[in-house]
């Protein structure tokens, strides 16, 4: 193509020849830029016509998914973007934007794909895309996603390769922790068991201390960290020094797959005694991977693929453990556990797609 763009500079004046000026024929002249003109579209036909990836098809139209600020979403994102890329021929991007400015984007068709709908926080927008036809509910991406109050399993179990002898061997539920305040002590309030509260202004922070009240749990002071970064730093430095710890936290999450924590049980979940005092478990969250209606045209075989996909909760939490210790490297993230889960993966394509994507990560 750099011949292309030459022979042009030639008659711009801008090559080392020159067109002569008024000495050539008006026909030879016209021939020549004829044939300059074929040339031009021959070697744009042979570039694949500009800007396609490699391992991508012409004819097939630029996918977009939809990427948030959290690590989750964005890992699925290029695990998938990654099979429809070499797999499937399809090129694909990554648009970034809030929670529910996306999902309206997608029900938009201003982008296709969003692997992680966290259905639950969009109520109506949720229902009415969907009722209108504008968006495809594919199923989940992962069956649960559960928070609660966690403490080291070291704490109930012990471990004998670190030297810890379980402190709390009989801690399995919240009824368990009265018993066990002394334990937690709060530095600064020691007549007090500490619990690490979620960050301010979060829905679950002021849930939490409604749990608290209802079941009765004086007995402990809520602390708060003040930001998530300093909550799993209070985390991180407790397990590594075998020490106590008890809190609040979520999964997903790459400090769940770093760290070996217990969810304490709790009631199970009631709608009438959540809508009342919140003393049970929290509702199970649903996140879904919708796309928009149009890909049934358009992609039929991208449905599919994202109706196959599924992961689970110990696959997630090992793959953002992996991301956080590979400075945050959400692609190096998505290959490792293409490479760490061959047979997930393989269950969601047809044969020849896992060939080709087998062969792009061996070059990967």
């Amino acid at each position: 193509l750099n011949g292309c763009f030459y022979s042009l500079n030639i008659f711009q004046g801008k090559g080392k020849t020159k067109m002569p000026t008024c000495k050539r024929p008006l026909t030879k002249t016209l021939l020549t830029f004829g044939l300059i003109a074929v040339f031009l579209v021959s070697c744009l036909a042979l570039t694949g016509c500009g800007d396609k990836k490699p391992g991508t098809e012409a004819n097939k139209p630029e996918l977009l998914l939809g990427d948030m600020s959290w690590d989750s979403i964005q890992v699925h994102n290029r695990i998938a973007g990654f099979i429809l890329e070499h797999g499937y021929g399809y090129p694909v991007d990554y648009r970034f934007g809030e929670s529910i400015t996306l999902f309206q984007g997608l029900g938009n068709g201003d982008i296709q794909i969003l692997m992680e709908a966290w259905v639950d926080n969009y109520g109506e927008t949720y229902t009415k895309l969907l009722d209108e036809g504008k968006i495809l509910n594919l199923g989940t991406n992962f069956a649960d996603a559960p928070q609660g109050w966690y403490v080291p399993t070291y704490m109930i179990e012990g471990d004998p390769t670190r030297g810890i002898e379980p402190l709390t061997p009989e801690l399995k539920s919240v009824q368990d922790l009265p018993k066990y305040w002394k334990v937690f002590q709060d530095p600064e309030y020691p007549n007090k068991g500490r619990f690490h509260n979620s960050t301010p202004g979060w829905a679950c922070t002021e849930i939490n201390e409604e749990k608290f009240k209802a079941y009765g749990l004086n007995q402990y002071n809520i602390f708060s960290t003040g930001s998530d970064t300093a909550e799993q730093a209070s985390m991180l430095s407790a397990y590594e020094k075998g020490e106590p710890w008890f809190g609040y936290y979520w999964e997903p999450t790459w400090i769940m797959g770093k760290l070996n924590m217990t969810r304490l049980e709790e009631p199970p979940y009631d709608e009438n005694i959540w809508n009342t005092n919140r003393a049970c478990t929290y509702p199970s969250a649903t996140v879904l991977i919708c796309v928009n209606r149009q890909l049934e045209e358009t992609a039929p075989e991208v449905l599919e693929f994202l109706r196959k996909y599924d992961t689970s909760l110990e696959q997630n939490n090992r793959t953002l453990a992996y991301m956080q210790e590979h400075n945050d490297d959400k692609q190096a993230a998505a290959l490792w556990f293409l490479k760490e889960y061959p047979d997930t993966w393989k269950s969601w394509v047809p044969a020849e797609v896992a060939t080709k994507v087998e062969e792009a990560l061996k070059k990967g």
